[in-house]
């Protein structure tokens, strides 16, 4: 396949007739698919129904009825499985509800309203920024513009976001309150942080001394193809004396069901007890029940990592078929680059410059509804219009074929159009 972005006005004109046409064709399908969001399909939440029928009774092990009110930070048996899967000591733990993001928003509000360590809060401390690396997550996005908080965009690099760019950042702007990070398997890259990376973000300098690093390792046990491991981000900002720096989240809801997992939060032991002065107010307790239910179907840790081998199992042949289609259609075109992620729940493709809003409109017009363009970015604006999210997880194998082979006559139609004008 010759590069396209070579060729001339006359066989891009040619290329362009014959992709309208087989567009239409696809367009008379009327088409409904989705590949909007990272969404489980009913086959892979089907593996873990068992967790449905995992409790026999409701005593704890030390003798609590997990149907009633109490244990304000989550079940000590439940802390112990996730103490042991993550490495992290449970005296660090707290576990909540069955989103993770519910725990962010919260943490970033009382940062917002009541301040850390005797800080002032950061409502009152005048304009307040926040690091995004981009692509990213919209919902961490979404967050900070919720509360009017500025987002500046970091680079991306294949070791995680641009450390020189962060550090010449945050030494010098005090306003400059945090970063948001998805350490391992990124949304929606795939990108692994080296070890290199977090002890850089464990051990950098910073003008505001509230600066709080949200670690969110949504996919920290989901490999596809690979495991990947991740440096010790804990381990690193203790040894730098920047113990408090950090706030990291889990959750099981990519493990079991998302609508019914288990979150948690972790931070220094000094954090923890402030964080647990507000939580009282909060609430009396997260739900016990399905604490107590998810240790009871899984065990220990091994118990989680034999269960993402099926998990693994049941995606990879999903993101060969994306992976695959674009090498296929796509690869010596010239007119998109991709990521080939080692896990995680996406893969990210960049188009020519200016081409991304278009190709997801043409493949939304013919049925096939993705993330919208501009969404891994702070404000939904993507600087040069390049970066499409693909999720690959919900569709069923035939759904997802047809899906991949419509997006790629999408990204090669937007893509002759722009050659076109440019000609």
């Amino acid at each position: 396949m010759h590069n396209w972005t070579t060729l001339s006005k006359n066989e891009l004109e040619e290329l362009r007739e014959q992709l309208e046409k087989t567009y239409a064709g696809y367009i008379s399908q009327n088409l409904k698919l989705d590949m909007s969001r990272g969404k489980p399909a009913g086959t892979q939440l089907d593996i873990t129904n068992g967790i449905l029928d995992a409790l026999d009774n409701y005593i704890t092990e030390d003798g609590t009825d997990a149907r009633n009110y109490g244990v304000l930070d989550g079940l000590p048996e439940a802390k112990k499985l996730f103490s042991d899967l993550l490495g992290i000591p449970t005296s660090q733990i707290i576990i909540g509800g069955n989103s993770s993001l519910n725990l962010m928003y919260d943490s970033m509000m009382r940062l917002y309203v009541f301040g850390t360590q005797g800080h002032l809060p950061w409502c009152k401390q005048g304009p307040v920024k926040f690091l995004c690396p981009s692509p990213g997550y919209d919902r961490h996005f979404a967050i900070c513009e919720d509360l009017g908080i500025e987002m500046l965009n970091v680079p991306m690099t294949e070791e995680g976001p641009d450390m020189d760019f962060v550090e010449e950042l945050v030494k010098k702007d005090a306003s400059i309150k945090g970063i948001w990070c998805v350490p391992l398997y990124s949304n929606p890259q795939g990108i692994c942080y080296s070890e290199e990376t977090v002890k850089r973000l464990a051990n950098m300098e910073v003008a505001a001394p509230d600066f709080r690093i949200f670690w969110d390792n949504a996919y920290g046990v989901h490999p596809v193809y690979k495991e990947e491991k991740l440096a010790d981000i804990f381990e690193a900002a203790e040894k730098a004396g920047n113990e408090d720096r950090i706030y990291y989240f889990f959750s099981t809801s990519k493990i079991t069901f998302p609508g019914a997992g288990v979150s948690l939060m972790a931070a220094s032991t000094k954090n923890i007890a402030e964080i647990k002065k507000h939580l009282t107010i909060q609430t009396i307790g997260h739900d016990k029940l399905n604490q107590l239910r998810t240790v009871r179907y899984f065990k220990d840790a091994a118990g989680i990592h034999h269960h993402m081998e099926k998990l693994a199992a049941e995606l990879r042949p999903k993101f060969d078929i994306v992976l695959e289609t674009l090498e296929r259609e796509l690869g010596d075109t010239g007119l998109a680059t991709w990521t080939k992620p080692m896990g995680g729940y996406f893969v990210a493709l960049d188009t020519l410059e200016g081409c991304a809003k278009e190709t997801v409109e043409l493949a939304k017009k013919a049925g096939v509804v993705l993330t919208g363009a501009g969404a891994t970015y702070p404000y939904g604006k993507d600087p040069k219009d390049t970066n499409i999210r693909l999720a690959p997880t919900y569709p069923t194998v035939d759904e997802l074929t047809l899906a991949m082979e419509l997006f790629c006559v999408c990204v090669k139609l937007a893509g002759v159009n722009k050659l076109l004008k440019e000609a």
